[in-house]
């Protein structure tokens, strides 16, 4: 009995260390588009998401059925992303600034304008490093 106690905490000390915490509830509903150069991302920890979609059924009372903005555990406004940028600014190292990349996280069904209005605000708020999440698609 006593090795298997050993055992038993040995797994508990295994999977807590290879448990990684999800860092916000998704409140949007998104299939990503399919794209051609795919590449993926060297340095997630430097990621702030943003992601653009219609919420989930249970969440379409409170929002709407239209398109809305997530930032972290929360439904935004357009304008809440210059201090969402800021804020991820403050977060990280003095170091590691320079290096922070914004990814849009957005549904294949919305329009390239309220995208486009998303990179707008970015710009006003000096986060020019944009990556757009996609899934590998064939190539034609």
């Amino acid at each position: 009995m006593g090795s298997m106690s050993d055992i038993i905490f040995m797994l508990l000390f295994f999977f807590m260390v290879i448990t990684t915490m999800r860092e916000s509830t998704l409140y949007v509903k998104i299939i990503p588009p399919q794209g051609s150069e795919v590449v993926k991302l060297e340095k997630k920890s430097l990621v702030s998401y943003i992601n653009v979609g219609v919420p989930f059924a249970d969440q379409q009372q409170k929002y709407g059925t239209e398109p809305r903005i997530q930032l972290n555990d929360q439904i935004a406004e357009l304008s809440d992303i210059i201090t969402f940028v800021e804020l991820e600014r403050t977060a990280r190292p003095e170091a590691d600034r320079p290096d922070i990349t914004t990814a849009i996280k957005a549904d294949k069904q919305v329009r390239m304008g309220m995208i486009s209005d998303i990179k707008q605000e970015l710009r006003k708020a000096g986060a020019l490093r944009i990556f757009y999440n996609a899934s590998k698609g064939t190539r034609k």
